[in-house]
């Protein structure tokens, strides 16, 4: 079994119950097809770099797991069609970091 990640940006306008069904069924496809989910990080609401489909901020959702080909297969063809997804890409990795999380919300309050 290969590492991989994979990060998709969701549209802005979306209700959050929806989102969470999305990240939900991707879960669900990672495992169904040979796959094992490990980790799973919402790094929320950001500005994209530029406009991309009309849109200029995305729900930004990351996936830690591993998988075959197939799985990857499955996953991305099932992501192609999605019309609330903006962007996905998927890495393979060769090792996972499970305890780096890069856009854990840092408390404000000073101490």
């Amino acid at each position: 079994m290969n590492c991989y990640e994979h990060t998709f940006i969701t549209k802005q306008d979306l209700p959050d119950s929806q989102v969470k069904r999305l990240v939900s069924k991707y879960e669900g496809i990672i495992n169904t097809n040979s796959g094992k989910v490990l980790k799973t990080e919402e790094w929320g609401l950001r500005n994209l770099s530029h406009s991309i489909k009309g849109s200029k901020k995305g729900f930004y959702f990351h996936i830690k797991f591993t998988g075959v080909g197939k799985t990857i297969e499955e996953l991305e063809k099932v992501e192609n069609i999605d019309e609330t997804l903006i962007r996905f890409l998927t890495v393979r990795v060769k090792k996972h970091d499970m305890e780096k999380s890069y856009f854990e919300k840092k408390d404000l309050q000073k101490k």
